[in-house]
């Protein structure tokens, strides 16, 4: 990304965490220009990151061939519609972070021409250990599309999905899915406690396995069914207890749960005008 002009409108959590994989990953502080209305997050993107940000959106997209929007929804009109023109003008790519707006609404705020990507990381992101799912609309181009997936590919792996519908899907796996797997850890670690172990054994116990699982996870080819085979002995105590969870409905429980993320994720995307 040596040749690549970028500006980040937002330093929230995201911006920041874009901006630091970015640097992990060649680019050059005078590379990227950032827009943050925040005279702290100012501030703390200087003196922690050697990026000077201004409160000009205008001025901060002035020679970006890319341009992130990484603010609240709720803000993002206000923030894009007074960049249309330049916007137009350089036919700058906008990739935005922000959960729910549609392309739709998001075009009618650049204007016409403008390229618009929509690009769903989740909270590892922060970490440089996230997943983003990625649509952009059949008339933008590959190049264009190979820009943004090098920017998100600074905070982990991408996934491009067919339609924009997709991208609620991807929310309520991968957006809201961590919080899955803490829930999950936070049980078993009360279970343990209920059964005689310390708290804060039972806590690094589970935290542990959580952590430890992912890297198995990752680190193969993907069959989440061979994996879980190789942990469950016939007759042994993982057995017993992927038994009682699938006796219990866990499978059909998990499908419900990610169901009703998405059909929440589009009832907010509607509330914020961004339903077609």
């Amino acid at each position: 990304m040596s040749h690549i002009e970028l500006t980040v409108l937002g330093a929230g959590n995201m911006g920041r965490a874009l901006i630091g994989g970015l640097l992990r990953h060649g680019m050059r502080p005078e590379q990227i220009a950032v827009g943050e209305s925040q005279d702290a997050a100012r501030a703390t993107l200087s003196r922690e990151l050697g990026i000077a940000a201004t409160s000009d959106n205008a001025a901060a997209i002035r020679n970006a061939h890319l341009v992130v929007l990484a603010v609240k929804p709720q803000d993002a009109g206000s923030v894009l519609g007074p960049l249309a023109t330049e916007l137009q003008q350089r036919r700058t790519i906008v990739l935005s972070v922000a959960a729910g707006v549609r392309i739709e609404t998001l075009q009618s705020w650049c204007g016409a021409g403008v390229p618009v990507i929509r690009a769903m990381p989740n909270r590892p992101a922060l970490l440089g250990a996230g997943v983003t799912g990625l649509f952009a609309p059949p008339e933008v181009e590959a190049s264009r599309r190979e820009m943004a997936a090098q920017v998100m590919r600074s905070v982990g792996e991408v996934v491009w999905v067919a339609t924009e519908d997709a991208l609620d899907v991807v929310t309520a796996l991968s957006g809201s899915g961590p919080a899955y797997f803490f829930l999950l850890a936070q049980a078993m670690e009360e279970a343990g406690v209920r059964l005689g172990l310390p708290v804060q054994t039972a806590r690094r116990l589970s935290i542990a396995t959580l952590h430890g699982a992912g890297l198995l996870a990752h680190g193969s080819d993907g069959d989440l069914a061979r994996l879980r085979a190789e942990v469950t002995s016939k007759g042994g105590t993982t057995e017993a207890a992927v038994r009682t969870l699938q006796a219990a409905g866990f499978d059909e429980l998990i499908a419900r749960a990610v169901e009703a993320a998405t059909r929440r994720g589009r009832e907010l995307a509607a509330q914020a005008g961004g339903a077609r």
